[in-house]
């Protein structure tokens, strides 16, 4: 994952609504609404969250290695990197969120990343 925080996500900038990811990505293998009232684009290895509006909200990928600018980091060593970089990290349903780098990711999990719209960070620290 290339990811320029509340910027752009492999390519796709934040500023994407669904009929961008669909002209982009085509057809999603599954499309539906999650939980937490969200449209998700589900193509497998990604999945782009939309609000009702059309607002880009999250992208969560599959990601081994999730690159800053020039810095890579394996997905294994993420917690250790987050926690040293933002001293406003924080944790939320078994999720580290940080502020800094717009991402949101279970450590424990498989290699899934969300990155997330600014906007968002205020959300995941209300839960």
């Amino acid at each position: 994952m290339q990811l320029t925080p509340f910027v752009r996500i492999d390519g796709t900038p934040f500023s994407a609504g669904p009929h961008d990811i669909a002209q982009a990505w085509g057809a999603p293998a599954h499309r539906g609404r999650n939980a937490v009232g969200l449209n998700e684009y589900d193509y497998g290895r990604v999945v782009f969250r939309f609000q009702d509006s059309g607002r880009l909200e999250e992208v969560t990928a599959h990601a081994p290695v999730v690159e800053f600018g020039r810095v890579a980091v394996p997905f294994a060593s993420l917690r250790h990197f987050v926690s040293a970089q933002d001293a406003g990290l924080f944790e939320r349903a078994g999720f580290l969120v940080s502020p800094a780098f717009g991402v949101a990711f279970a450590p424990d999990s498989p290699a899934w990343v969300t990155a997330l719209a600014r906007h968002c960070i205020d959300t995941w620290r209300a839960l």
